[in-house]
């Protein structure tokens, strides 16, 4: 057992961890990297990290542990929380006592149990090769009688000078909208009730120094890496702690833990930046690329049916629109939604997952054929979670719809939801699904997940973690089956958006509107988690669906340039100078794709609210494309200048405007900045003029290290 004071140091980032008067380990510092200390130092900061003893309070320092604790003083939010049916009632808040503490290279691990309490708990702290903490508390119930937990959470301490908090709220077409306010004493909390991440899940929790930017200050950022219910919460004590934390949120019975069982809650993930929010991104980026199943630094340009035909399916009529997309260059096309069994609309047909002969009298293989015949891989949108209640499946197993009632829960899109705990249904759907697998050559599946679990119970105990967990059992079988296969998790858009579960897909996407005025905004807060080659970005009409705006080609594409890029439009319909131009956005976006899937993602800070910019610098710092786009009008008639982050400062780089001008293009001039040549450090802390924009006009502007 360890006693001595424990410093974790990876990526630029500091952990020490040490034990307080009584034995029970804190975390003393997170955040900036402390250099090499040695054990007199340890010993000696966490000696001046000690608290006093307060006026009118316990008489001796108090400290909140590892694990805060009710039964040791904290006022506050405790991690744990049960209770055991006519048992001891001191099950409720164990104290943790007699703490063990293991280090394993940038790894610990630190286990109690409580004997009088009933409760073994560890708690496990790593800081991965980017600087990236991983947190994870579990439980197991030593005592005799049922444990039932009410909570298990996972709280990490951030500097005092972090007085400003920052997290995301949204609603369907408009996810990952940022709200800022101070951090005040008290608890800011953000619950998620779900059932899936939801639209109005707030990523990440932040706190930061005042005025944080995406270039500036300091900031701690937590995630919680699960897809259903969950919290995120912030708090500042009148003691002067200062703690954010997050877990998953439990129901009543729940998570009942017999005899001897366990329960890991939710991996936490924290990260800690002293250069504002890109650098704290960073380290989130560089775990995702890690764990994500597929990951390939060039992603296949995809045509997506949706928009451009809906439930209009017939051979003749997606063929025609596959030609059309690969003779603009996609590589991969996806067939949507109304392709099975009796779903001509959306009130039907979910939940039987054959070929509708009906409309596909041959089955799918001529146009899979037809698209492998143009050089391009097939896709297919599912919807596997749920069921219409006008579905052969309902019909015959009305049992499997999830609900808590006799009554079926409101509907929601015309579907309920088929419960994945039922093992007839889990293998029913799990058996379907390999059969299209293994029947069509397919690539990719565009997984949907189109409403809220309402009234979620199972064998009369609340069923979200239990769907949770059979969602996760059933990706990871597909996968087993099928190692090549790519997944997208949608959610009605981005109602689905978590580390857990882009460990075992390939990206997300994150909206139903493909406007490009929302995805610019949309797209730039999605990355504070999710590194850009992840994030679906697609390019529409000109007309948005969703919203009614009207964009040009240019606009729409640029937005769409830097991330996973894809077409949902029929362009089988435009005319050929519009196919024209859009080939070339095709072809510049698979220029710059090398860079996507391994280079930075940065957002230079510029005063005006009106101007965004985003940019991917490559690993080696050799070659930077910025795109910058305009969300309203300029606040000055000749916007202030651009200063371009994350390029070398010893190095000279060569400035030049690369984008297909298109058809009826009205730039509003040249930009000076092309031709340039000048230093990353003049880039960085100068800056370049930018050219007078009209709103909602973008340019692009590539780097290129010389010599």
């Amino acid at each position: 057992m360890s006693t001595d004071p424990v410093h974790l140091t990876r990526g630029g980032v500091s952990l020490v961890l040490a034990r307080d008067d009584r034995g029970i380990p804190r975390i003393v510092h997170w955040g900036a990297p402390l250099g090499d200390l040695g054990a007199a130092e340890l010993v000696g900061l966490t000696a001046a990290r000690r608290p006093g003893a307060s006026h009118s309070a316990f008489d001796g320092p108090r400290t909140t542990g590892l694990v805060p604790d009710r039964t040791r003083g904290y006022a506050g939010t405790p991690a744990l929380s049960g209770h055991r049916v006519g048992g001891n009632a001191r099950a409720a808040t164990p104290s943790l006592v007699e703490w063990e503490v293991a280090v394993d290279d940038a790894r610990v691990t630190c286990t109690s149990t409580d004997d009088e309490a009933g409760w073994s708990v560890r708690v496990e702290l790593a800081l991965d090769d980017g600087g990236l903490l991983h947190a994870r508390t579990s439980v197991t119930n030593t005592a005799d009688g049922d444990l039932h937990l009410a909570s298990v959470l996972t709280a990490l301490p951030v500097g005092a000078q972090a007085t400003e908090l920052l997290d995301l709220t949204g609603r369907w077409t408009k996810e990952r909208t940022p709200q800022r306010h101070p951090w005040v004493q008290g608890t800011h909390r953000r619950d998620a009730h779900h059932g899936r991440t939801g639209h109005d899940a707030t990523l990440v929790m932040v706190a930061g120094t005042p005025g944080f930017t995406f270039g500036t200050g300091e900031v701690w950022a937590l995630h919680t890496a699960w897809s259903g219910n969950h919290t995120h919460y912030a708090e500042r004590t009148p003691e002067g702690e200062c703690l954010i934390g997050g877990g998953e949120l439990l129901d009543p019975g729940e998570v009942v833990l017999a005899p001897g069982e366990s329960y890991d809650a939710p991996r936490v993930l924290g990260s800690w930046s002293g250069h504002g929010l890109d650098a704290m991104s960073h380290r989130f980026h560089a775990h995702l690329r890690s764990v994500t199943p597929r990951a390939r630094t060039e992603r296949p340009v995809i045509a997506n049916s949706w928009e451009a035909v809906y439930f209009d399916h017939r051979l003749e009529r997606v063929a025609e629109l596959a030609d059309a997309a690969a003779a603009v260059g996609v590589e991969r096309f996806v067939l949507d939604d109304g392709w099975f069994l009796g779903r001509r609309d959306d009130t039907a047909g979910l939940g039987d997952w054959t070929v509708d002969p009906e409309v596909w009298p041959h089955g799918l293989g001529p146009l899979v054929e037809h698209v492998k015949g143009r050089g391009m891989e097939f896709g297919l949108w599912v919807e596997p979670e749920m069921v219409n209640l006008d579905s052969e499946t309902a019909r015959r197993h009305p049992e499997r719809v999830l609900r808590g009632r006799a009554a079926a829960p409101p509907e929601w899109r015309q579907q309920q939801v088929l419960d994945l705990q039922d093992r007839g249904a889990y293998d029913d759907l799990r058996a379907a699904l390999l059969a299209l697998l293994d029947e069509l050559d397919i690539a990719y599946l565009k997984w949907d997940h189109n409403r809220d679990l309402t009234d979620a119970t199972h064998d009369a105990r609340p069923a979200v973690h239990g769907q949770t967990r059979a969602f996760y059992r059933l990706l990871d079988e597909l996968r087993d089956a099928h190692p090549g296969l790519e997944i997208e998790s949608c959610a009605s858009g981005g109602g689905r958006v978590d580390a857990e579960v882009l460990a075992r897909t390939d990206r997300i996407w994150p909206s139903d509107t493909i406007d490009a005025l929302e995805r610019q905004h949309l797209q730039r807060w999605t990355s504070l988690l999710v590194p850009p080659e992840l994030i679906g970005s697609h390019v529409g009409g000109a007309t948005s669906h969703t919203t009614g705006r009207t964009h040009t080609l240019r606009y729409r594409a640029a937005t769409a340039l830097l991330h996973w890029f894809g077409i949902e439009w029929d362009v089988s319909r435009v005319d050929e100078a519009t196919r024209t131009e859009l080939r070339e956005w095709i072809e510049l976006h698979k220029r710059v794709r090398p860079l996507i899937g391994s280079g930075t993602l940065v957002h230079p800070d510029h005063p005006d609210p009106a101007v965004l910019v985003t940019g991917i610098v490559g690993e080696d710092r050799s070659e930077a494309w910025y795109v910058v786009a305009t969300v309203a009008a300029t606040s000055t008639q000749h916007p202030a200048p651009l200063r371009l982050a994350g390029l070398d400062p010893d190095r000279h780089y060569r400035l030049a405007e690369e984008m297909p001008r298109g058809v009826g293009a009205d730039m509003t001039g040249g930009w000076s900045a092309d031709g340039a040549e000048l230093s990353g450090r003049v880039l960085a802390t100068s800056g370049i003029a930018l050219p007078v924009m009209h709103p909602e006009e973008s340019r692009v502007l590539r780097l290129v290290a010389m010599g």
